[in-house]
């Protein structure tokens, strides 16, 4: 089985290459430009077991916004590509990851469905380059083009430790519910298709 995909997108305002094994070893080779993003991801790499190529070229000059959000919904279509047709993967699975003062927890249905629940809030406006409303942001893009049914939560009060426990919860519960089921047959549904 061959889990990978490679998706581009070039805009006025961003130029996005993404590659990802979904059966990987967490290998991420990130660059967008906005460091804390650039740690976001490969935390969500290194404990989702995913591999990701990630290069983004966006107009930072602006600010982090298109560059963050372009590359959140290219990584959730390349996800959703090498995905297929999501036979005999396990569909749900959840998470809890604690850091520090810091708790996420995440729920995860792979089956197919957008939507996005996330409760992430912050106490300031930025970490390093990255503001933090584009944390939450940033999740739902990628939840949406997976084509995942994702519930988020996060609290504590170290916004870098907030966002990081947020990324790595959502990692793992990815990880456990795109998992293959060795005794499944077919896709993960009493319809017969997802």
């Amino acid at each position: 089985m061959n889990r990978t995909a490679a998706v581009t997108r070039t805009t006025k305002e961003t130029s996005v290459e993404v590659s990802v094994d979904l059966d990987g070893t967490g290998l991420a080779l990130v660059d967008t430009g906005v460091g804390m993003f650039d740690h976001l991801l490969a935390a969500f790499a290194h404990h989702g077991m995913i591999d990701l190529d990630i290069k983004t070229r966006g107009d930072l000059h602006v600010d982090e916004h298109h560059t963050v959000e372009d590359t959140a919904l290219v990584l959730g279509t390349a996800i959703d590509q090498a995905l297929g047709d999501r036979a005999g993967i396990t569909r749900f699975a959840d998470a809890a990851v604690p850091m520090d003062e810091s708790i996420a927890t995440c729920v995860v249905d792979a089956g197919g469905r957008p939507y996005a629940v996330i409760d992430v809030p912050f106490n300031g406006e930025r970490i390093g380059s990255l503001g933090t409303q584009m944390v939450p942001h940033a999740l739902e893009s990628l939840i949406r083009t997976s084509r995942s049914t994702v519930h988020l939560t996060a609290l504590g009060e170290n916004d870098h430790h907030i966002a990081e426990a947020a990324f790595k919860a959502f990692g793992i519960a990815l990880r456990g519910a795109i998992a293959v089921d060795p005794k499944r047959r077919g896709v993960p549904s009493t319809k017969g298709s997802l």
